[in-house]
C-alpha cells in the first residue's frame, strides 16, 4: 500500500464519492491536498491526516496530479478555470467525474497550452465500489498522460481502460450511462409487474437470477427495489445529469436513441414526485410508493 509514496495528489470533490477516493489514494501512500466547497468533508479528512488547501489553485501550486471529483460540466469548468494560472509543465489534472465531451476537450486543449496534461476517467461502480477500491475506470488522454495517472488508478480502481485521446472515456461513460439507466427502467417494470400480477418480487428475483436476465442491476437494484431502500449510491438528478449530457452527444453525432429519451423522461418524472434525492433504483416508486 505504499505505491503512491512521494505522489502529491490534489483532491477536489469530497462528496460521496470523492472522500472513499482520497481514503484510498492515501492509503496508498500518497500525500493528499484536499479541497471541497464545503468544509464539513475538508475537517473529516483533515482529521485523517490530509491538508486542506484554501482553494483550487493552492491544490494545484502544491501538487503534482490534480483528481477532480466534482458535480457536474459547470463545476468542472469553474475549478479548472480557477487552477489554470497555478498549471505548469509536468501538472496534470484528472477529471474523474461525467462531464460533457465537447467541455472536456476544450478543457484539455487549454491544459495542454500551459504544458501541463489532461486525462478524463470518469468511474463506474458507486460508492461500494469506491469505498472498496474496486471501482471501473475508463480513460481518455495521451499515452504519456494515461501512463502517468496509472498509479493513481491502480490505488482507487481494479478494470482500468485507456480508451482513446481525449474525451474518449467520457464517451464510454456515456454509453455506461444509458445501459446502467435503461437497465434499471427493465428491472423496475419487470418487479412492477410481478407485484401488479400478485407474486412477490423478491421471489421473482431470485428465480431469475443466474439466468439470461441476471445483471449486476438486478442484483444490487433489483434488492433495493425489493427492500424499499433507496439510500443514494447515484442520485436520481445525477442519473437525469448524465442522461441529459448523453443525450447531447448523441444528437452531436447525428445518431437518434428513442430509448435514451424515453428513459430520462421516467428519471425526471421520478424527479418530479420529490425522489430527485434518492437513489436511481428508486425508479420502482413510479410504479409503486
Amino acid at each position: 500500500m505504499e505505491g503512491l509514496k512521494g505522489r502529491r495528489v490534489g483532491f477536489i470533490g469530497l462528496g460521496l464519492m470523492g472522500r472513499p477516493m482520497a481514503r484510498n489514494l492515501a492509503k496508498a501512500g500518497a500525500s493528499l491536498v484536499i479541497h471541497n466547497r464545503s468544509p464539513g468533508p475538508v475537517e473529516e479528512l483533515a482529521g485523517e491526516g490530509m491538508s486542506p488547501a484554501a482553494g483550487p489553485a493552492e491544490a494545484a501550486a502544491r501538487a503534482d496530479a490534480i483528481v477532480l471529483m466534482l458535480s457536474d460540466t459547470v463545476a468542472v469548468e469553474a475549478v479548472a478555470a480557477a487552477l489554470m494560472d497555478a498549471l505548469a509543465p509536468g501538472h496534470l489534472v484528472i477529471d474523474m467525474g461525467t462531464t460533457a465531451v465537447a467541455a472536456t476537450r476544450k478543457l484539455a486543449e487549454a491544459v495542454r497550452a500551459r504544458g501541463a496534461e489532461w486525462v478524463d476517467a470518469p468511474v463506474s461502480g458507486g460508492t461500494v465500489a469506491a469505498e472498496a477500491g474496486t471501482l471501473t475506470i475508463m480513460a481518455g488522454g495521451t499515452e504519456d498522460a494515461f501512463a502517468r495517472a496509472l498509479p493513481l488508478f491502480q490505488a482507487m480502481g481494479q478494470r482500468i481502460t485507456h480508451v482513446g485521446g481525449s474525451g474518449a472515456g467520457q464517451v464510454a461513460k456515456m454509453a455506461n450511462q444509458v445501459i446502467v439507466a435503461l437497465s434499471i427502467g427493465a428491472v423496475a417494470e419487470a418487479l412492477a409487474l410481478a407485484r401488479a400480477a400478485g407474486v412477490e418480487p423478491g421471489k421473482v428475483r431470485d428465480a431469475i437470477r443466474g439466468g439470461f436476465a441476471e445483471s449486476r442491476i438486478l442484483d444490487l437494484h433489483g434488492q433495493r427495489m425489493v427492500s424499499g431502500d433507496f439510500t443514494p449510491g447515484g442520485r436520481v438528478v445525477t442519473q437525469i445529469k448524465d442522461l441529459k449530457q448523453a443525450e447531447e452527444l448523441a444528437e452531436q453525432s447525428g445518431i437518434q436513441l428513442p430509448a435514451l429519451g424515453l428513459s430520462l423522461e421516467l428519471f425526471e418524472l421520478l424527479a418530479e414526485q420529490g425522489d430527485g434525492g434518492l437513489d436511481h433504483a428508486a425508479l420502482y416508486r413510479l410504479f409503486f410508493k
